[in-house]
């Protein structure tokens, strides 16, 4: 299985309504070196600029970006094209970042290689502890600074360190 570690940023709060603004992922590897950056146009005219302020864009840098059908089927392609057995898609917090992925696969590139679910970071940590409360953030090396890159890289990091610490897990 290979695992792809997935942060997406937006400007509303769900992707009916809004839009996703960009989102990053990181192939989950020793090496860490297989990334995917997507920018994606506006699909409402709807928009919180809290929530878009919080990406690091504004709206007219927004309106500007690439429309989401090339975008969506570039990142499946990738994603079929690094994939090794079944993709799995992993994040800090999967009840937003699959909603935003999830909803722009299917509708912009008419599938989703992931299936139907996803995997919390945290959960696995707290499996690991034994504790539903165990804090695991601290083993991001890279900032989380909401560019989804370093945000999915800081998450991929802490995957591999609870590798180091007995996680049962194979990154191909």
């Amino acid at each position: 299985m290979s695992y792809y570690v997935v942060d997406c940023e937006a400007d509303w709060e769900y992707p009916i309504d809004g839009s996703m603004v960009c989102f990053g992922v990181v192939k989950v590897t020793p090496e860490l070196d297989k990334t995917f950056y997507g920018q994606t146009a506006p699909i409402s005219l709807n928009y919180n600029p809290e929530a878009l302020a919080i990406s690091g864009f504004n709206r007219s840098q927004h309106e500007g970006f690439e429309d989401p059908v090339p975008v969506m089927k570039r990142f499946v392609n990738w994603v079929k094209e690094t994939t090794v057995g079944k993709p799995i898609f992993i994040s800090d917090n999967p009840a937003f970042d699959w909603m935003f992925a999830c909803t722009y696969m299917w509708k912009y590139a008419g599938e989703n290689p992931f299936g139907w679910s996803a995997r919390r970071i945290g959960d696995l940590w707290c499996g690991m502890e034994r504790d539903s409360y165990a804090k695991w953030k601290w083993m991001r090396e890279a900032p989380h600074n909401h560019d989804p890159v370093s945000d999915a890289l800081g998450n991929a990091q802490a995957l591999l360190k609870m590798k180091e610490k007995g996680l049962k897990i194979s990154f191909k």
